[in-house]
């Protein structure tokens, strides 16, 4: 694979909406995304050029990205009122004893945080906890207490999507030695999980008339059973289609997965599904230096859009050697299929998005920063795609990308 990487304008386009759009700085978003900070400046720089009255007469920060803020907003306001409701008798008088104090927080632990309501009472920690425990905290209950804080850190890190298992890779990652069982009984504890929501359907739409006889199963092991794993990357990779429900119509995503390292390495959206948008996902591929000098295996459904001659061309002018799965085996393309899974159930099923910049916006953040870069993979014994590339690399000699 090349070391150059060559990022296609949807590519800049969403990175630069990123910085825009979430009012987080450059160099956040260049190191979320994996890129140069010098060179996501340059692209923010040419958009600001370009668009010199960008916040006079458009609107300001993506849908998406404001609605997550308010809702992070509204919830810690609703918190604040539900316990400045429970607190209020101590407010009318002058000083509340400390004992009093403690006594409230101990009753209500389960509903708030210890820490938070020490503050907002006006308690040190250390005087609560003297309280409740005069002889002083276990070593087991200091070191849950602190385990309960790494698990909720984290878990907000993830924009609540990481669960448990996920959870309890990403901390050990960090140095943060705990079980799979404590993370889940401090899940359980903290009264949080994972976002999860059903759904599917079906975007194949098959052309009848497509000559693909000549298309061999390349993903065939040497006992003839299917084989849908890879040891090198950017030589075996599957794409497919899905559809993204937006208040200005379907958007359409496609994308590319090397079945190596799992990691989505070739996207593109856009408001049709014609042969274009599957094109550009591996053109995307190809150009950020992700498909093997020596060639590349593509599988794909018998969608008109990979059995169309234009796609075909295309393959055989890259090196991609084309292998379609068997019409209605669902599970020929499960790799893929996992993916959008994942990416519905995970976010995009939890927010309302009113066009299709919004949604562009939020899908990229998802592959870009938290699929690729820091959920774990089975399939990467817990590495994320990012790391199992990296790790890769280091292994044999080769220069990260």
């Amino acid at each position: 694979m090349s070391n150059r990487r060559i990022f296609t304008e949807e590519f800049k386009a969403g990175a630069v909406q990123l910085v825009v759009s979430s009012g987080r700085s450059i160099k956040d978003v260049a190191s979320e995304l994996g890129i140069k900070e010098g060179t996501l400046g340059a692209w923010v720089r040419t958009w600001k050029a370009e668009h010199p009255d960008a916040g006079v007469d458009e609107p300001g920060p993506v849908e998406w990205a404001k609605y997550k803020a308010l809702q992070a907003e509204n919830a810690a306001l609703k918190r604040e009122n539900e316990f400045l409701g429970k607190a209020s008798a101590f407010f009318g008088r002058a000083e509340a004893p400390v004992e009093d104090l403690s006594a409230f927080i101990e009753q209500e632990k389960a509903v708030f945080p210890i820490t938070w309501m020490c503050t907002k009472l006006g308690v040190s920690r250390a005087s609560y906890y003297r309280w409740a425990k005069p002889a002083g905290l276990t070593p087991t209950a200091i070191r849950h207490s602190e385990l309960r804080a790494e698990v909720a850190q984290e878990f907000e890190k993830s924009n609540q999507m990481a669960g448990r298992d996920q959870l309890t890779t990403l901390l050990n990652q960090r140095g943060v030695k705990v079980s799979t069982g404590t993370v889940g009984s401090i899940m359980n504890e903290l009264g949080v999980r994972a976002r999860r929501m059903r759904a599917w359907k079906n975007t194949t739409v098959s052309d009848p008339s497509a000559r693909t006889e000549h298309i061999k199963n390349h993903m065939l092991d040497s006992h003839g059973k299917r084989d849908f794993t890879a040891t090198v990357p950017g030589t075996r990779l599957v794409g497919d289609i899905t559809y993204l429900k937006t208040g200005s119509g379907w958007l359409y995503l496609a994308t590319v997965i090397d079945l190596a390292t799992r990691m989505v390495v070739g996207w593109s959206m856009d408001s049709n599904m014609r042969t274009p948008l599957v094109i550009n996902a591996l053109a995307m591929a190809r150009d950020h230096g992700r498909l093997h000098p020596e060639g590349a295996i593509f599988h794909s459904d018998r969608g008109s859009q990979y059995t169309s001659e234009q796609f075909q061309a295309w393959c055989a002018g890259n090196k991609i050697t084309q292998y379609m799965g068997l019409t209605g085996v669902c599970w020929d393309n499960a790799v893929a299929e996992n993916f959008f899974s994942h990416l519905k159930t995970e976010m995009y099923h939890h927010y309302d998005f009113k066009n299709h910049l919004s949604a562009r916006t939020a899908v990229m953040e998802y592959i870009e920063g938290w699929y690729n870069r820091r959920r774990p993979h089975s399939n990467n014994q817990g590495l994320s795609p990012a790391n199992a590339l990296t790790a890769y690399q280091q292994q044999y000699g080769l220069a990260a990308a």
